[in-house]
């Protein structure tokens, strides 16, 4: 049997990769820096090993993975060349496993993971299955039906694949070191389209994705009218949103998910119709109501009067959507925003945007922004942004504390970069058997 070798296993989708492939009877070993990432830990506990950076790593007859984040100098990497190894980037790999299966990718610049847990949830309830989420989670069954995985537009790397079904959540300009506009987005989107072998769940209510023509059917979801998959009588509960859907104009059945905001609405509505098109009844549907969640969406924390929530949202659309939930799970708190922005280049395209979008909250607190290693431009400072948000102030790990004023509130940790640290180190001044006793020392 093959050794398959990852280089940087702990990076969400490859450590994704790695649990579905020995879930599938596949021998599996990995290596990445020693710093400790949230992915490990359900690597460590399938004995998946885990190993430090070295060439000493690579042997004959090991077959490749490396991820997209390491240049072809990687001492892991020259080394593989060097013995004339079987070598895959992360999205190459993952081309090929997929034809083994009926396809499902899920992409859209926002709520990709999301969606691609919320089908995988379901569907797992029914059939057996395999699937490959962004937050770091992925699952391998010998006798998978189906395939669901997040693909990711970044570089184009989504052209790898050649999907039996494509969901489109949505098309928006994001990834500004590499794309040069949404129009340049949706080109991209417009050639995944073109690969799509069985059909296209697309959101009727997104004007680019109106726009996109495939060979294949096209069915749309929506709260506009229009839509095959319609979403009406939109209510919010104590256990979460409930609301009809409408299929082609008539009445198909109530559905209710534990989650707040129109996005995440959107986000089931894309199950349902895939789920409605490969013939599940509304019946299986329903463990829409039982879904956790996936790490790093909305993860709740509850301390004293306080509700900690960590959340990946990078983009000013995301950070939006985010203070939107907050807003219609808890009503009656005020909600802080503890924003750290992940990359130069995507801050500096979205200044504006980012402090229109942060405004939606009551609070605002700024965290350095968090560099990236594919740039340099280092001109741009966290100060530029907080000019732009009245009454914003900047937080650093050693002032965590004066969070501890906002008693009765929603606390907002958002960013792509290490945000997580911010809501440690907050942590470790509060006192379990006393929440909020660090005011005094503010």
């Amino acid at each position: 049997m093959t050794t398959y070798h990852f280089i940087g296993i702990k990076g969400t989708g490859m450590s994704a990769l790695a649990h579905i492939l020995h879930d599938s009877g596949e021998k599996v070993q990995g290596s990445d820096v020693d710093k400790h990432f949230f992915t490990q830990t359900a690597l460590e506990n399938k004995n998946i090993p885990i190993f430090s950076f070295s060439e000493a790593n690579i042997k004959d007859d090991y077959t490749v993975i490396a991820g997209n984040a390491f240049t072809e100098d990687h001492i892991e990497i020259k080394e593989a060349k060097r013995r004339g190894l079987t070598f895959y980037r992360y999205h190459e790999f993952l081309g090929e496993w997929l034809k083994q299966y009926t396809s499902v990718a899920v992409t859209g610049a926002h709520g990709k993971t999301s969606t691609t847990g919320l089908l995988s949830h379901v569907l797992d309830e029914s059939t057996p299955i395999s699937y490959l989420i962004g937050d770091g989670t992925g699952k391998g069954h010998i006798d998978s039906k189906y395939f669901v995985f997040e693909a990711c537009e970044y570089k184009r790397h989504f052209l790898n694949y050649r999907p039996d079904y494509a969901i489109m959540t949505n098309i928006d300009f994001d990834h500004p070191d590499y794309f040069t506009s949404v129009d340049d987005v949706f080109d991209a989107f417009q050639s995944l389209a073109d690969q799509v072998k069985k059909g296209i769940i697309a959101c009727g209510d997104d004007e680019y994705l109106q726009k996109i023509q495939g060979k294949v059917p096209a069915v749309y979801y929506g709260f506009q009218a229009e839509n095959d998959f319609q979403a009406q009588n939109v209510k919010a509960t104590k256990d979460g949103t409930q609301f009809d859907v409408y299929v082609r104009n008539t009445y198909y059945d109530t559905f209710t998910i534990p989650l707040y905001g129109n996005h995440h609405i959107l986000n089931a509505l894309s199950v349902i119709a895939f789920c409605h098109y490969e013939g599940l009844e509304a019946a299986e549907m329903k463990a829409l109501r039982t879904f956790k969640g996936v790490k790093r969406r909305f993860t709740e924390k509850n301390i004293g009067s306080q509700i900690l929530i960590d959340d990946y949202a990078h983009h000013p659309k995301e950070i939006q959507a985010t203070i939107e939930s907050a807003r219609k799970k808890y009503p009656n708190k005020s909600v802080v925003a503890i924003f750290q922005p992940h990359t130069f280049t995507r801050t500096k395209t979205f200044l504006n945007e980012f402090a229109e979008s942060l405004s939606l909250a009551d609070h605002v607190y700024l965290c350095d922004i968090f560099g990236s290693a594919r740039e340099t431009d280092g001109t741009l400072s966290i100060e530029d942004l907080k000019r732009l948000i009245p009454g914003s102030s900047l937080l650093d790990l050693s002032h965590t504390n004066k969070l501890c004023l906002f008693e009765d509130s929603v606390l907002l940790f958002m960013g792509a970069g290490d945000i997580q640290k911010f809501q440690a180190a907050y942590e470790e001044v509060i006192k379990p058997e006393d929440p909020l006793n660090c005011i005094e020392n503010v």
